[in-house]
């Protein structure tokens, strides 16, 4: 069922574990996402950016796919669609488009004040449609969308005079980044992490570049207020290696194997178990 994000997350700070916030790519990698929380029993984001949302010819697309795909495969637990890091401009696009939760990444705006108009805008907007808002502090470092930022840590002060505009969740930096993770990585700072909880209290809290981060670093950042992982680049990966293996091994060119329907199909079942994976190391199975 199609919700907005606000209980789901209020849900997995009380209950100590995160809920996964899968980028989606075509209708087959929403519809392997999908799969993935039905069989797991629970909550999900599905979510995607400006980039991917023009691979698939619009927002409106991607809603339409989302709730359509929610429909006909009768899924029951919990389901937000989500913009991943929108523009001002897109976070307007994705409104009309019909996502039920929207991102507005002002953290690469000219200055924090505008990233605090802005959001507190985006707020006021969204609630009263009843979508769910994320904001942004401190820019994640890597790239995403176009988007390249070193990585930073988030301003605790910052952080709290975002939340108090009434925000639904808040991605921080706390020296995590976008794709994969290089050796000499210092790993989450978990100080940081402790010292913007204290500002912001209950706030649920997002870890974005949730692709690499060894899994005992990631179940020390939720016990301590992390209730959204995102995740894309561990998916495109487990989805590259499923499809390279198929036709290494020569299967692609056995019988009608040449059909998208059968070549592409290793690929997106490897997207269902890799995210059936996460999803038991975030605690969110059989939480829906």
């Amino acid at each position: 069922m199609l919700v907005n994000a606000t209980e789901m997350l209020q849900d997995a700070v009380k209950g100590q574990y995160a809920v996964a916030a899968f980028n989606t790519n075509n209708l087959e990698w929403t519809r392997s996402i999908l799969q993935a929380a039905q069989d797991s029993n629970s909550p999900v984001m599905v979510q995607c950016t400006a980039g991917a949302a023009k691979w698939q010819q619009g927002f409106k697309v991607v809603a339409d796919v989302v709730a359509d795909l929610v429909d006909y495969m009768g899924i029951t637990v919990p389901v937000a669609m989500h913009l991943d890091h929108g523009s001002y401009e897109d976070c307007f696009k994705a409104i009309d488009a019909g996502f039920t939760s929207i991102m507005y990444d002002g953290s690469h705006e000219e200055s924090f004040e505008l990233n605090l108009e802005r959001t507190a805008e985006i707020v006021k907007l969204c609630h009263s449609k009843g979508l769910s808002v994320e904001a942004e502090v401190g820019g994640i470092g890597g790239t995403e969308d176009g988007v390249t930022s070193a990585g930073e840590l988030a301003d605790p002060a910052e952080c709290k005079a975002i939340a108090d505009t009434g925000i639904d969740f808040l991605a921080c930096g706390i020296g995590n980044i976008h794709g994969l993770y290089p050796d000499d990585w210092e790993g989450l700072s978990f100080e940081r992490l402790s010292e913007i909880k204290a500002e912001v209290g209950d706030l649920p809290l997002v870890l974005h570049g949730g692709t690499g981060i060894p899994t005992e670093m990631i179940q020390k950042a939720i016990s301590m207020g992390i209730a959204k992982i995102n995740v894309n680049t561990d998916l495109q990966v487990a989805f590259a290696r499923a499809t390279r293996e198929f036709v290494v091994s020569g299967k692609d060119l056995e019988g009608k194997n040449y059909d998208p329907r059968k070549f592409l199909k290793p690929g997106f079942d490897a997207i269902v178990d890799r995210a059936k994976e996460l999803i038991v190391d975030f605690g969110s199975k059989d939480k829906a």
